[in-house]
């Protein structure tokens, strides 16, 4: 068995699966409980050992799906942008071998999900992938000519962060302007001014014309980002992540026909908009096969 593990800001979700993806046993634990005074990866071990143990599974490997910016080289978390408290630097790949005794590889959380898409998911059989996930944050992953696209580190895909106003709002990063400010679910809500994405999408439904406007405004905010990045690197396929991507009508309709009518004749050619469809184990099943991947 492989364990895949998926850690998160508030939760880690880990399961046992076979190496086509089947899942046997999974569990999530809280990550946050006392307010991150326990580490992290503190918590993921202890869980992970107790899971494995219950479940009497032998594990042969170890795949992480992880938030922050992961050098995948060495399986570390090197950077957070200071959001969460003792987990920069934590050495994930180093302590979980240490523990198991078998080979253990770590990607971005992010990354994982385009992985996983790809695997098993809406993704599958696509060469070239550009995936999106709107939600608290931008999320998402580039899978290029099959392979995840990691960069020099395996810090690629922190598509949240690239400049779409240059003089836009203050980022929780320290620049201004960056996508997710503008692109995620939560800067959708703080536009609107309701309570959350669910109370905007029913308010819309029952006719209230300015929460209409606000959301045209904030897809047209969205697939300017998506199109710029389809200019860049030319996918076959866009998938849209994130709880919201399940309202078909207002928004991923029209957020598709915003892209395929915003980017070049040439680029629009064979290109399709789709919803990500693996949810929440997405992480897992990336995880896993980022360890096929290495291990083979």
């Amino acid at each position: 068995m492989i364990l895949a593990i998926d850690i998160g800001g508030t939760a880690a979700k880990m399961g046992l699966l076979d190496r086509s993806g089947r899942i046997y046993a999974r569990q999530e634990v809280s990550v946050n409980f006392d307010g991150y005074e326990t580490p992290i990866l503190e918590t993921v071990k202890q869980a992970a050992v107790r899971f494995a143990q219950e479940n009497h599974a032998e594990v042969e490997g170890v795949g992480v799906s992880a938030t922050g910016q992961v050098d995948t080289a060495i399986g570390a978390v090197v950077g957070t942008n200071g959001k969460i408290a003792n987990y920069e630097g934590a050495q994930i790949k180093t302590e979980l071998e240490a523990v198991f005794h078998v080979p253990v590889w770590v990607l971005n959380d992010a990354n994982a999900a385009a992985l996983g898409e790809c695997f098993l998911g809406a993704g599958k059989g696509y060469q070239n992938v550009l995936m999106i996930t709107l939600g608290t944050g931008v999320g998402g992953g580039l899978i290029l000519n099959g392979q995840i696209y990691g960069g020099s580190r395996g810090l690629a895909g922190e598509l949240g962060h690239f400049t779409l106003y240059q003089d836009g709002v203050q980022c929780a990063c320290g620049k201004r302007g960056c996508y997710e400010c503008y692109a995620s679910t939560t800067a959708l809500v703080r536009r609107a001014k309701v309570k959350d994405g669910r109370t905007l999408f029913a308010e819309i439904q029952r006719g209230n014309d300015r929460l209409r406007d606000v959301l045209a405004d904030w897809l047209a905010d969205v697939a300017a980002g998506v199109t710029g990045l389809v200019h860049i690197f030319n996918p076959e396929l866009v998938l849209i992540g994130g709880g919201v991507s399940s309202q078909e009508e207002l928004l991923l309709t029209p957020l598709k026909n915003r892209i395929l009518q915003g980017v070049m004749p040439r680029f629009a050619e064979n290109l399709r908009v789709e919803r990500a469809t693996l949810g929440n184990d997405a992480g897992m099943l990336g995880a896993l096969k980022f360890w096929l991947d290495q291990e083979s």
